[in-house]
């Protein structure tokens, strides 16, 4: 088991009827607000009306920056930017789910700094001194709201890139799971699918002795397993809402990856170019690159993983390391369509014209992976068998 460092400061406020208690939270930290969300759906919930109404009582000074889309845009980064500046805004309040608040992130570390935000996903800026921010969750999926990462888009580079430091995690979380009972099943599939996904990475390493974090890891797996299925068939599933919210937070939150390699992340690094050229939801693409990748490295040295995972997660009874991982890989593949994911790149209208640019840009810093490590032309072939 390898040495760490816990340190995880957010503070989340769990439950119904938690919105009111981030006020205090706010005022610690700033006195004029940057109020972000997407579309109007936190509108047609109320949600909107109910946070602006708290920070008029409180009379807390706010601007808003509405529109930010999935895949969240640069160009949202920098007008959040230009308003904080403009405003002399002190403090960031994401609403909504991981786009919104990893867009937000990026304008937190933005803001201070004099160069172009797009610097800090090619590497050529470090985050310093960036604005807090907290954040209210409407989606059960990414993780965002109790780490300190996050994934940008630009369209004009058809580039996806990740970003991150420690003091981009927000100082709060509201995590009320009745936000998330108008998503409709489309989200909550590919969010319960993101949650999945990012178990996976964290869990496909070679340590063989971190046991607490990979039964850990094992048993969010199987409340998604139980719960995804439960809010796909009723949305207002007070439990299953609630588990999918806690498991998409600790999935991602780092806890995971305590005592061992922090991860594989191929997979995403390889979905990220796929939705940076068509603007797929990441859960959809994960879903269908997912078992693809698992196929392809599979082999002597890590079966005894895919084995492990297969009996503990999929209760899988095969004897044989091989034909259990077969047989747990063939049940990932089962569960993502019975979430109502697609299979194949085909199924979301992507063909194969593109596999080769994907695959160069996804190793644009190298190999990737750390189960097994890949080239892009390991890339391009998961790509392929994935059309």
């Amino acid at each position: 088991m390898r040495s760490f460092t816990y340190d995880i400061a957010t503070k989340i406020l769990f439950g119904k009827d938690k919105l009111s208690e981030m006020l205090p939270e706010i005022k610690a930290h700033g006195k004029r607000v940057l109020l972000a969300y997407g579309g109007g759906s936190i509108k047609k919930m109320g949600l909107h009306g109910a946070v602006t109404a708290l920070l008029q009582k409180e009379g807390i000074f706010f601007k808003e920056l509405s529109g930010i889309q999935p895949n969240p845009r640069i160009t949202s980064v920098r007008e959040g930017i230009a308003l904080c500046r403009e405003h002399q805004l002190d403090f960031i309040l994401a609403v909504g789910g991981g786009s919104v608040i990893d867009a937000c992130k990026a304008i937190a570390a933005g803001v201070p700094y004099k160069g172009d935000a797009w610097d800090f996903m090619i590497g050529k800026a470090q985050v310093q001194e960036p604005l807090p921010l907290g954040c209210v969750l409407t989606l059960a999926a990414t993780g965002s709201e109790m780490n300190g990462s996050s994934v940008i888009s630009n369209d004009e580079t058809q580039d996806k890139r990740p970003m991150g430091h420690p003091s981009l995690r927000p100082v709060f979380s509201v995590l009320d799971p009745t936000y998330t009972f108008s998503v409709n099943k489309w989200q909550t599939g590919a969010g319960a699918t993101d949650i999945m996904s990012h178990l996976f990475e964290l869990y496909f390493t070679p340590d063989k002795g971190a046991y607490v974090s990979d039964a850990m890891t094992e048993a969010l797996m199987r409340t998604c397993l139980v719960y995804g299925p439960k809010a796909l068939e009723k949305p207002d599933d007070y439990e299953a809402r609630a588990n999918l919210m806690w498991a998409g937070t600790m999935a991602l939150n780092g806890m995971m990856s305590f005592g061992k390699l922090p991860g594989d992340w191929a997979t995403h690094m390889i979905e990220h170019e796929v939705s940076a050229i068509y603007d797929l939801t990441h859960g959809a693409g994960l879903a269908i690159l997912f078992p693809n990748w698992m196929s392809y490295v599979l082999d002597e040295e890590n079966v005894w993983r895919f084995a492990q995972m297969a009996r503990n997660v999929w209760s899988v009874k095969a004897d044989d390391d091989f034909e259990a991982a077969r047989e747990g890989i063939a049940a990932v593949r089962q569960f993502f369509t019975s979430l109502g994911m697609p299979a194949r790149l085909a199924d979301v209208e992507i063909d194969g014209s593109h596999l080769d640019t994907m695959a160069r840009k996804a190793c644009v810093y190298g190999k990737l992976g750390a189960l097994k490590r890949l080239a892009a032309t390991d890339v391009e072939e998961i790509l392929k068998r994935s059309l």
